[in-house]
């Protein structure tokens, strides 16, 4: 299997991924649970295991991209340049990505957790994080744009 499929592929499972888990599974959990005490945990455990597979993959399709570029011509033509730049492009939106899904791991749910023990500001924490969801799936779905554009070609 070419580079290209392996990048495409990756990029569909981080994208398909987050679009099953944010706008399906978790609505008919809360839709199906009834109760937001029972349903929450639930949903904070799918959203953290999403988190830890867009790093995975992230990673997975930076390494990928990267292995591309080292195939890219060496001479500095215009295609050649021009194909650089789009590799690149797309690895800074996979760095972001990853970013996200790192800070909402790390940073955004701890915040959760901790304001529905204590009472703190759940409302903002929660927002936030589904910011940072849909800035996953926002990009996700970007490189799975950018790499399939391209998929043709191998």
């Amino acid at each position: 299997m070419g580079l290209q499929r392996v990048a495409v592929l990756l990029a569909a499972l981080w994208w398909g991924g987050i679009t099953g888990l944010s706008f399906l599974a978790v609505p008919t959990l809360f839709a199906m649970l009834g109760n937001p005490a029972v349903a929450g945990p639930v949903a904070a455990r799918l959203f953290s295991m999403q988190c830890w597979a867009g790093i995975a993959l992230g990673v997975l399709l930076m390494l990928v991209l990267r292995r591309q570029r080292s195939g890219l011509p060496q001479e500095a033509s215009s295609h050649a340049l021009a194909a650089l730049r789009g590799l690149l492009v797309t690895m800074v939106l996979v760095a972001l990505a990853v970013a996200l899904a790192m800070g909402q791991e790390f940073g955004v749910a701890p915040h959760i957790v901790s304001a529905r023990a204590t009472g703190g500001n759940l409302r903002f924490w929660h927002s936030l994080g589904s910011v940072m969801v849909l800035g996953q799936w926002l990009l996700a779905g970007t490189i799975l744009w950018r790499v399939s554009g391209n998929a043709n070609r191998s």
